[in-house]
Formats: C-alpha cells, structure tokens, sequence
C-alpha cells in the first residue's frame, strides 16, 4: 500500500517544470479561503442542522470548528513545506505513496464536485425565494427540486443554469472569475455583518430551550453535516503554486480564514437561534424527522398551511430569520445578497476540482489530454467541462442536505489523510526545513485524525456507502489505467513539459492590480 512513495524533491522539481505564475499573497488567499467557506453551509445548511440538534447546533458548530482547526494546522505545515498544486493528494503522494494518494485525489473530486452541486442547489432555493418574495411568482417544484429532493421535483432547472454559467465562466478565463470572486466575497461578508446586527440584540433565551431535543447524537450529526460550512480552507492550499513566498503566506491564509468565517457562524447561528428559535419538526407520532425526507416535507407544509414556517422548514434560512423578526425587505436584501454571493462558491469549487485533476494528469494517473489548455484562454477547458457537466447533473436531481453530507465524506478522508502524512514525516523526514510546523503536532495529529473519524461515522450510512462506492470505482481506474501510467511506476520523476501550456492564475491580486502584499 505504501509502495511508489514520490520524494518531496521530485514533487517540487515537478511542479518547477509546469509553475504557475505566483502572484498571490496572504491578503489574497484569506479572501480566497473566505470565497471558498462562506456559502452554502451558513445560508443554507443552517436549517439542516436545526432539524438535527436544535439549538444545540451551537455545539455542533463548534464541534465542526475544532476539528477543521487541528487539520488546518496539518494543512499548514504540509502547505509550507510543500507548496505545490494539488492539495491532499500531493501531500498524500510524498508520505504514504501512490495508492493512498490516489484514493486521496478520487476522494477530492468527489468532495470538490458535488460541494460545488450542492451550493448550486442552495443558490437555486435563494433565487426562487427571491421570485416569490419580490415579484409574488411561485415557480413549480417539477423546475425548481430535483426528482430526489421533494415531492413533485423534477429538475432543478436554476441549478443546472448557474453551474453551466460558472463553468463557462472558468473555461474563457481565468481574470474574469478573479474578479468575480473579489466583489461577491464583499457582498457575502457585509451580508452576514448586517444579519448579526440585526438578529442578536432580538435574541430570546427561552427561544434555545430544550437546547439539545435530540439529545448529543443530534448535535453529533449536526457537527457532520455542518462541517461543509467549513471545508473551503483546503481550496487555498490548492493555490500554492500561484502563491508568492508560500512558506509564511500559506499558513496566513489557511488559518487566517477559518478564523475569520468560525467567528461569523458562531455570531449567526446564536442570532438566528435566539430570534426566531430552531427546535426540530417531529412527526405525528413525536418521532425525529430526517431532513430531506418525503415524511418533513409534508409536516411542513401542513405548518405552513396553518401560517406558521419553522426555521427548519426554511430553504433561505437567514432571510426567512429577518422576515420573521419584522424586517422584511432587508431579508429580501439577504437573499439578493446570497443570490449574488454563493456563486462565487461554486467558482472556487471548481477551480479547486480543475487543480486536482490537472496534477493528477501530470502525474500520468489521469490521461494527460486532461491537463492541456484552451489555446485562446489559456484554462484547462477540457476538465473544466467535464467537472462542469458532473456537477450540473447532481445539482440537477439531489437535494442540498445529501449533496453536503456525499461532499463531507471525501473531505474528511482527505483531511484525516493529511494529519497521517504529517506524522509520518516527522519520521521519515525530521531533518527537512519545516518554515511552519503544526504545534504539539503528537496531540494535534492524533486530535485530527480522531475528529475526522468521528464526524465520518457520524454521516448517515447512506453517505457512507456512497463513499465506499465511489472509492471502489477508484481502485479500478487506478488498476486499470493510472498504475500502468503512473510516471513514478515508469521511474519518470519529473515530466517535461513546457512552462507555456500552464495555466494561468485562476485567483488575481486585488482588483486593478493592487498588491498590498509587496
């Protein structure tokens, strides 16, 4: 298993051969960090995890917090020590060998693509909040769920659109969506500033009794499924390559933006709680509900029948808070702002997905048709397509909940692979200049490991299946073409290839060319 083992030096002599340019600095990658985090898990998810632990999401939240703490101190150091493009899978590559590090990349297509279906879906259900609030048009389920999501859906005809806008966007090029991801980074931040505003000082202590009605098998489950809102900070490490001196801005920006969107979910979560209460939705007979299930959407549109929409029920969480509390057209406002913010979460999903196929490809475990670039914008249009129609299909027929939680899964493999590699290359490669190196990394690793563990077994065993299915698809492209074509197998440690097919950076300095980091 742990044969094929790249040296860091051939992974970096490597990325020497097909660089991409380095621009980026800590500045940068923190707003990246925070384009790729705030999104969907906050706007959206926020009922999900109501309807699983009630107020005691608050725990949930930190839970989820904590784990992607310990792992980002993991990233961190791998991050610096190996500033290439390509994520977990490298890292995985130099530690524990080819295999892991091909489940590692399969894993991350999986988390990338469908976290990128799963904010398409969530941005679906803020546009037609949007037509019903603002204009009075209902749109039917049949065009706006999917055929898996809701009684009567069909496909989710938004979704589809705004996945295919974000993949062209990408395929023309590369300073368009830097742009793009810059403005609606501001746009989701004020947001959220305007909700905590607002929402906190109407908090009502009564309103977060009982605090855990599903008790901590509740909040636990919650934690899983929360942990989406968290794992967009792995999307920055997939920039090394594009970042300037990545031995002291990497650590920056990894840690730096998790900071940052921990202490805005901990802040809305406690609004959105207190101002209008989270308790769960129980069927006829006082038993727990699963989100998404056939059994919830019934109750709640007998509740909402009888005038009364809990937050749970909720598809635009945090502009139904507002509405609710007397501030109608600001929660409009916070719609329109999810409207044009979650986008940029796609973008940075799929940026990420594009980076770990095209290194995947220029290692030889991928056809490397893959990683070639369109000779007029100068992307990697052919993965970009086929990331891009992956995603529109999910987006297409999957509801939120269950696109978050498939995500999850390949994320936390890859994280709890992470923290492994770190320790192990404390062993094997003490003597190895480390410019950050994760603190008390004998309790932190481990911490990591266990918490990533904790919160995979946490998932639903549907989830888990899902996972385990696709990892086995996996091991048979990889016995059947990528081990074969490996350039480790075929003692090929470096490919030649040249700088000019490279594409461009795909996240800018600020816009009009400023760089505040010089």
């Amino acid at each position: 298993m742990f044969g094929r083992v790249k040296p860091l030096d051939a992974i970096l002599a490597t990325a020497e051969k097909k660089s991409l340019h380095r621009s980026l600095g800590a500045f940068q990658l923190t707003m990246l960090g925070v384009g790729a985090i705030i999104g969907t898990g906050i706007f959206v998810l926020t009922a999900e995890a109501a309807q699983k632990a009630g107020p005691g999401m608050m725990i949930s939240f930190i839970i989820a917090g904590f784990v992607c703490a310990v792992a980002a101190l993991c990233y961190a150091e791998m991050a610096s020590m190996v500033p290439v493009s390509g994520s977990a899978y490298t890292y995985s590559y130099a530690s524990m060998g080819e295999i892991v590090a091909w489940i590692v990349g399969w894993a991350l297509i999986l988390e990338y693509a469908i976290a990128a279906s799963a904010v398409s879906v969530g941005w679906s259900n803020y546009f037609v909040g949007l037509v019903q609030s603002g204009l009075g048009i209902e749109l039917p389920a049949f065009f706006t769920k999917g055929a898996f999501a809701a009684v009567g859906g069909g496909i989710n005809v938004p979704a589809v659109v705004i996945a295919l806008l974000v993949t062209g966007l990408l395929v023309l090029g590369t300073k368009e969506s830097a742009m793009f991801n810059a403005v609606l980074v501001v746009i989701k931040v004020v947001a959220l500033s305007v909700f905590v505003v607002l929402a906190v000082p109407v908090m009502k202590m009564e309103n977060f009794e009982p605090f855990a009605p599903l008790g901590f098998g509740g909040i636990s489950a919650a934690a899983a499924s929360i942990f989406f809102a968290y794992v967009g900070f792995d999307a920055v490490s997939t920039a090394a390559e594009e970042t300037k001196n990545p031995q002291r801005n990497m650590p920056i920006g990894l840690i730096g933006s998790l900071v940052i969107c921990t202490v805005f979910y901990l802040l809305v979560a406690s609004g959105a709680i207190g101002a209008v209460g989270a308790q769960p939705v129980f069927g006829a007979a006082g038993e727990a509900l699963a989100t998404g299930s056939k059994e919830l959407q019934q109750q709640c549109a007998a509740l909402a029948g009888a005038g009364n929409v809990p937050l749970v029920c909720s598809d635009e969480a945090l502009a139904h808070v507002l509405r609710e509390i007397g501030y109608v057209n600001v929660g409009n406002l916070i719609g329109l702002a999810a409207f044009l913010a979650l986008p940029s979460v796609v973008l940075m999903m799929l940026f990420g997905q594009t980076r770990i196929f095209f290194v995947m490809a220029r290692d030889g475990l991928l056809p490397e048709g893959l990683a070639k670039v369109h000779p007029k914008f100068h992307t990697p249009h052919i993965v970009t397509m086929i990331t891009g129609a992956f995603v529109t299909l999910a987006a297409a027929f999957f509801p939120v909940g269950q696109l978050a939680d498939i995500s999850n899964s390949g994320t936390l493999f890859a994280f709890m692979t992470v923290a492994i590699g770190v320790l192990i290359l404390r062993r094997t490669a003490p003597a190895r200049h480390r410019p950050f190196r994760t603190p008390m990394v004998w309790l932190v690793g481990p911490a990591a490991i266990a918490g990533c563990a904790y919160l995979f077994f946490n998932l639903s065993g549907y989830t888990e299946l899902m996972f385990l299915g696709w990892a086995a698809v996996g091991l048979v492209v990889y016995f059947l073409y990528g081990r074969r074509k490996s350039h480790v197998g075929r003692g090929l440690v470096e490919v030649h290839e040249r700088d000019a097919d490279a594409p461009q950076q795909p996240v800018p300095p600020l816009p009009g060319g400023i760089d505040i980091n010089d």
